[in-house]
């Protein structure tokens, strides 16, 4: 058993300012003993998209090797929700979690592949393959705390790739968001208890709260949280900056999937 923490915050483009907050709240989980810690998607920077493409840095940049000095510090896996991560393309970045061991070592790179490109309303309008270009695959990080599956944020509604991070062994999903505050009011957790019920995995939603100076384009709903196997909500961040907190009990997992063989009982 072990406990982890999903961060919440609100990035801008003030990156130095972002990237504080950050690290302080990663040190406050560490003191209170996680050993997992999930930051929102775009960590450093949630401003302007044209902008975030020109500070796009490469993952041995400042920003990542930062997290990963961070971790080495605290003995902790640290899951940097996601950078803006250079491409191929000069007017395209990647959209890039990166999960960091305790001895600072990278050990998986995942690249969002579903990108938000939505007309849905005013509130919910938003291209974000015009600056990110997407992953070409999903990826697993193999760690001593169990296997996680990669995401973040739009990915959150193709079940699919959830169910094949269960079958590469994943009982740990992780999501860092800045959902929306229109769809997150109505979708954000019933899609996450969804998640966790068809996977009997544990899922750690670390997202971005309130309004970004992204051009005007978006205020984050929050709700950070931790869901059980079972579908049960074990830890939730109230509105601001904090932390969601959970016991991750890798036995609880085992029973679940054990009185309900859902892997066995698939016929598709």
């Amino acid at each position: 058993m072990f406990l982890a923490a999903a961060v919440q915050l609100t990035s801008t483009s003030d990156e130095d300012g972002s990237l504080q907050t950050a690290h302080r709240l990663i040190r406050r989980a560490a003191r209170y003993g996680a050993s997992l810690v999930v930051t929102p998607e775009q960590t450093n920077f949630l401003g302007p998209h044209d902008e975030k493409v020109r500070r796009a840095q490469s993952l041995d940049g400042s920003v990542v090797s930062g997290f990963r000095d961070l971790a080495t510090e605290l003995g902790i896996h640290l899951v940097l929700g996601s950078f803006n991560e250079r491409s191929d393309e000069p007017e395209r970045c990647y959209n890039t979690s990166v999960t960091i061991g305790p001895d600072g070592t990278i050990l998986a790179t995942y690249r969002k592949l579903h990108l938000f490109d939505v007309a849905y309303s005013d509130a919910v309008k938003f291209l974000e393959s015009r600056t990110c270009k997407p992953g070409a695959s999903p990826a697993v990080a193999q760690t001593k705390l169990g296997c996680i599956g990669l995401s973040i944020c739009y990915d959150l509604r193709f079940p699919e790739l959830y169910r094949h991070y269960v079958d590469a062994g994943a009982t740990i999903l992780t999501v860092p968001s800045a959902f929306t505050l229109t769809t997150g009011k109505d979708h954000w957790h019933a899609l996450l208890r969804a998640r966790a019920i068809e996977t009997q995995c544990w899922v750690i939603a670390a997202g971005q709260y309130g309004a970004h100076d992204d051009d005007g384009l978006r205020e984050s709903y929050g709700h950070s949280m931790i869901v059980d196997p079972w579908g049960q909500v074990v830890g939730m961040c109230p509105d601001g900056e904090g932390l969601a907190l959970a016991e991750i009990d890798p036995s609880r997992t085992a029973r679940i999937r054990q009185g309900m063989p859902l892997a066995q009982h698939r016929r598709l």
